[in-house]
């Protein structure tokens, strides 16, 4: 059975290549899902990108990641990163490793995005590389995952 991995990016994501270029890069989300599932076979495993602009859409997809098959997940809340409890509670409520990704370094950007009220969930975090960061990201999960076994 081929081990699975849920990607989930959250509000504006479907805007990137678009949106402020000088922060968050050129590339696509759908070409980011894209390498993803490249680099994801060349591991040895499936990986699955969605994006939702819906915070309860993403504690649904949390909620279910275990029952859906999932063994762990890459997750970039955008803006949800600093105020959702509810992200944390889900992340919290699932036995699921977690890492939290971030195309920009929030820790050098504007002083409220330097709190991540997920990261306590989270295993590790994933910053500041662009489109990089969620590749970097599905690496250190699946290392994280095959040591688990």
């Amino acid at each position: 059975m081929t081990t699975r991995i849920l990607c989930i990016s959250g509000p504006n994501l479907q805007l990137l290549g678009t949106r402020q270029p000088e922060i968050y890069g050129q590339v696509t989300l759908a070409e980011i899902h894209a390498h993803l599932q490249k680099r994801g076979r060349a591991l040895g495993v499936e990986v699955e990108g969605r994006q939702t602009n819906h915070e309860g859409t993403i504690v649904d997809w949390i909620g279910a990641a275990s029952s859906d098959g999932f063994a762990g997940l890459l997750l970039n809340p955008g803006a949800y990163t600093h105020t959702s409890i509810a992200i944390l509670d889900a992340l919290s409520g699932v036995a699921l490793p977690c890492v939290e990704v971030h195309l920009s370094n929030p820790d050098a950007r504007e002083p409220f995005r330097r709190r991540s009220r997920v990261a306590k969930a989270c295993v590790a975090r994933v910053a500041g590389f662009g489109a990089d960061s969620y590749e970097l990201a599905l690496e250190g999960l699946v290392r994280r995952l095959a040591r688990s076994v």
